[in-house]
């Protein structure tokens, strides 16, 4: 999305976004000695979604844009929750996204022990204290944003007591849930925030790092202004959720702060998107009940889940770019991401022939032995992709979609007694067909015109509809899987009343065992290639794919087909 334009004077910059701008003008100020350093701090408890996509390309571009660099922490303060197969997933997103943060990997577990020497000097300064209430009474206790919050029993015990209570939950003497420590502040404060929020609870379950050095963990408010500190961040940009949070997040970072420098902190909307939900809870109860095949699921909105559909980095941060980063929510239509990938894959796939639903067809006046090998262009949008041949032979698949005995009006495919063109080949005229005792089609019967095969004289010549085809005996056997927006309705998290796995699409995904592919893509293709399958969609080559097995999942389409139903 952002290209590096270090030569490109500030004042000269057009075009900022409002964080960017921020950025700009503190570095044209001399702000924390002329340096910048952004943060990108995921909690390794799940998979990257796309939301933190655009938190990436914020954090990891603007870095890049105007010299500086950004870190990569992880927000382990959780031990429950978290996992390092998490850990390195996340690191696959972002080097795929095309970031890197060089030696720039931190993690929260690292600033532990200074976390816990701050905690302990803000004991002795009287400014936090033990509670040994449930988390019931301190909320209750708290009040709302109308009524001033009720202190707690505890709020001014003695230092010494404080010390020994919060130096014996560390060492395990307490239970999970039977007493926090707590910063005093001001419990009539407008902010709730500032009613003497919880700096640590305790945790018994081994770290994924520390193992079970700790007992008490920090809270986020805590550590994540310290942890800023602590790696020289001069710029702590996240999404709107946190705004409300930054009074606090400047309280307890000027503990440790002075003129000379001090981390700020910038808000951005999210990003949301219709037909998906984006809840880190939601996805992983997805994930572990098997509505969906895993957190890489192509259904899923993961950038891992993207990347096995065949969405390109390029596309992602094209479509960020497009919606921006504003200081206003707003619900992103994920027609906007599909016509990213479209314009991408535009570009760059090769188009080749493949049959979804085949119907032999069999062409009566083209010799049996015959096999003409037709120049097919790999892509016109591209002048250096060159051509690949394809055969063409007696008998041929199309798509049963592709033909009608009594059509209606305007259909300018197959049917009986009018001509058609198959792609880059011959045109060809139906004569008739032959049906099972069910009344399907089995077989389509044709003649071609000689003269008429592309690039001849007689190929001039005008006719309406247009088909793709591949050979029915150099075609190969592969499975598609047609993959669909995960859920039916826009905006899943509007609908309160149900719960949202009811919401999900039953079409969401169909597999087809029975399609017929070309043979120049049956040997070429490779996990992770993009094609345009002609006149259907584009199809990435899926990582389950074997040495006997091709597989390839469907991208997108070629238009926008859910449009079309809506506007019914």
């Amino acid at each position: 999305m952002i290209e590096n334009k270090e030569e490109i004077p500030f004042e000269e910059e057009k075009g900022l976004n409002f964080v960017e701008q921020i950025v700009s003008d503190d570095l044209k100020a001399g702000k924390n000695g002329g340096r910048l350093n952004t943060r990108f701090p995921p909690e390794p408890n799940g998979y990257l979604h796309i939301g933190h996509a655009k938190a990436i390309c914020m954090d990891f571009g603007i870095a890049q844009k105007f010299g500086g660099t950004c870190n990569l922490r992880f927000d382990d303060t959780n031990p429950v929750k978290e996992d390092v197969e998490y850990v390195e997933s996340i690191k696959e997103d972002i080097h795929w996204l095309g970031y890197d943060w060089g030696d720039r990997e931190y993690y929260a577990s690292d600033y532990f022990p200074k976390l816990y020497a701050l905690a302990i000097r803000l004991i002795k300064e009287g400014k936090a204290y033990v509670d040994q209430q449930t988390a019931e009474q301190i909320a209750e206790q708290k009040g709302t944003p109308t009524v001033p919050g009720k202190a707690s029993p505890f709020r001014d015990s003695p230092i010494e007591e404080n010390l020994d209570l919060f130096e014996r939950m560390n060492k395990g003497e307490f239970e999970e849930g039977s007493c926090v420590l707590r910063a005093k502040i001001d419990m009539a404060s407008p902010n709730m925030h500032f009613r003497d929020p919880i700096m640590y609870r305790i945790i018994k379950h081994p770290h994924h790092r520390t193992g079970t050095t700790w007992k008490v963990y920090p809270m986020y408010d805590f550590a994540h202004g310290q942890s800023d500190f602590f790696e020289g961040v001069t710029h702590s940009i996240c999404t709107l959720e946190f705004e409300v949070h930054r009074p606090l997040y400047e309280y307890f970072v000027k503990e440790l702060a002075d003129d000379s420098y001090c981390p700020r902190q910038i808000e951005f909307n999210r990003l949301n998107l219709t037909y998906t939900v984006m809840s880190k809870r939601k996805l992983l109860q997805l994930v572990k009940e098997n509505l969906v095949a895993g957190w890489d699921d192509p259904r899923m909105p993961t950038i891992c889940g993207l990347r096995r559909r065949g969405y390109t980095p390029e596309s992602i941060k094209s479509f960020i770019d497009t919606i921006g980063y504003t200081k206003y929510e707003a619900l992103n239509d994920v027609s906007l991401l599909e016509h990213s990938i479209r314009e991408d894959l535009n570009k760059r796939a090769n188009r080749v022939s493949a049959v979804l639903d085949p119907v032999k067809v069999v062409i009566t006046n083209y010799p049996e032995d015959k096999v003409d090998m037709l120049s097919i262009e790999n892509n016109p949008e591209d002048e250096n992709a060159g051509t690949h041949e394809m055969p063409f032979s007696r008998e041929i698949y199309i798509e049963r979609a592709d033909f009608m005995e009594e059509p209606p009006k305007k259909f300018f495919r197959m049917t009986p007694g009018k001509e058609v063109r198959l792609k880059a080949g011959y045109i060809i005229m139906c004569t008739g067909c032959k049906k099972n005792d069910a009344g399907e089609i089995e077989e389509i019967y044709c003649e071609y015109d000689p003269n008429s095969k592309s690039g001849m004289e007689g190929s001039m010549r005008k006719v309406k509809g247009t088909l793709h085809w591949v050979s029915a005996r150099h075609c190969k056997d592969v499975e598609v899987r047609l993959y669909d927006r995960l859920f039916n309705v826009e905006n899943p998290a509007e609908e309160k009343d149900k719960d949202f796995r009811e919401l999900l699409n039953p079409d969401s995904l169909k597999v087809l065992n029975n399609v017929k592919v070309e043979p120049y893509l049956a040997a070429t293709a490779k996990v992770g290639d993009h094609y345009q399958f002609q006149r259907i969609g584009y199809f990435s080559v899926d990582p389950d794919t074997t040495a006997d097995k091709l597989v390839f999942n469907r991208t997108i389409t070629l238009k926008d087909s859910w449009a079309k139903v809506q506007n019914k």
